[in-house]
């Protein structure tokens, strides 16, 4: 098995082929695809995705840089859809402090609603965040310590002390195609050691293609390129790598599971 634990198969590049860029994923050997929402108006494309393939599953969320436009977007609303079978995650949430394009206080707010929904649910979070690794582990550490939650540090590039406090909440890492480039080389030496069983794989295409593919729509097929890089910076067998990522994949998103 080999799981792509975030794409976004609604946006522009895939969306216009998406039978075709999933019909490449399954010849690759990818058995599960996790199709993100990042606003409410997508929300309804990202189910259709998954309501149509066994392979493809859905999160309902949305992303620090919409948070300015979603205030009405509460828990009670993302608990309500999560109830979805095909839903299988909360997000992608967080905090982006290097665009923002959202008020800070608003993607906060916005952040700890999804992790009430999460709470509620016991789906896990999907967070993002860039430039703002200290209030993104505060929030983390003080809903935590009110009720625990699972969750994915998605397209990890934070810092390798980042890395070791989010392992400590509990949570899982994704590593995309960003730990093939050139000058990836902190990402690479905190790749290097993350624990395996807290380990996942991912595209989130069509951004971030890895090494071969740069400069070209990233997807899902692609996540087959990152981990064998992965594998091999590692310096682990790549059939087993891809099983563990696949059981970690479960483990986390068991709402999946048969």
């Amino acid at each position: 098995m080999l799981v792509d634990s975030h794409c976004h198969l609604n946006y522009k590049g895939l969306a216009e082929q998406q039978g075709e860029v999933l019909e490449r994923a399954r010849v690759r050997g990818v058995t599960a695809m996790l199709n993100i929402a990042t606003r409410e108006s997508e929300w309804d494309d990202v189910l259709a995705a998954a309501e149509a393939n066994d392979d493809v599953w859905a999160s309902v969320g949305i992303h620090p840089h919409d948070a300015d436009h979603h205030p009405d977007v509460d828990t009670a609303k993302l608990v309500e859809r999560a109830a979805h079978p095909r839903v299988i995650g909360i997000g992608e949430t967080g905090l982006d402090y290097y665009y923002d394009k959202s008020d800070r206080a608003r993607q906060q707010d916005s952040f700890r609603r999804h992790i009430h929904a999460s709470q509620q649910t016991g789906l896990p979070i999907i967070v993002h965040t860039r430039d703002a690794e200290e209030d993104t582990l505060r929030l983390l550490g003080e809903e935590m310590g009110k009720a625990e939650f699972p969750g994915v540090i998605h397209c990890f590039t934070a810092s390798d002390n980042f890395a070791r406090k989010a392992l400590d909440l509990g949570l899982f890492i994704s590593i995309s195609g960003i730990v093939t480039f050139k000058n990836a080389s902190d990402l690479q030496a905190t790749a290097k050691w993350l624990p395996q069983d807290r380990l996942l794989i991912e595209t989130d295409s069509p951004f971030l293609a890895p090494v071969p593919h740069r400069g070209k729509t990233g997807e899902p097929a692609f996540v087959a390129d990152t981990l064998a890089f992965l594998a091999y910076l590692r310096g682990e067998d790549a059939e087993t790598l891809r099983a563990v990522t696949a059981a970690n994949f479960y483990t986390l998103f068991n709402k999946a599971l048969p």
